[in-house]
């Protein structure tokens, strides 16, 4: 595939074309690698992919819960307690509709 690639190369050279479809299977995302990185690294590939779709915003206690309970300085039960505290005070403190 690669001498075929480099023939294709040296031939579009020699005329003047240009190779689009050499230049968009180089641009083409390699999805593959980029799941293990999102794997491995802990990062929602989400956050890097953009959809044409519009995505709904996350409620803020969704995300502070998701943060907490991320956050390798806090034990589980300090993760749960600082939730259960910030939901409580959310909740009193809201502008109520």
């Amino acid at each position: 595939m690669a001498r075929a690639r480099r023939d294709r190369r040296h031939t579009t050279e020699k005329r003047g074309w240009f190779d689009a479809e050499a230049f968009y299977e180089a641009l083409d995302p390699d999805v593959d690698g980029l799941a293990a990185l999102a794997a491995w690294s802990g990062l929602s590939a989400d956050d890097y992919v953009r959809s044409a779709e519009a995505r709904p915003t996350p409620e803020p206690l969704a995300l502070i819960t998701t943060h907490l309970r991320g956050d390798k300085n806090l034990s589980p039960e300090a993760a749960t307690a600082l939730d259960e505290l910030i939901k409580a005070t959310y909740h009193r403190l809201r502008i109520k509709e």
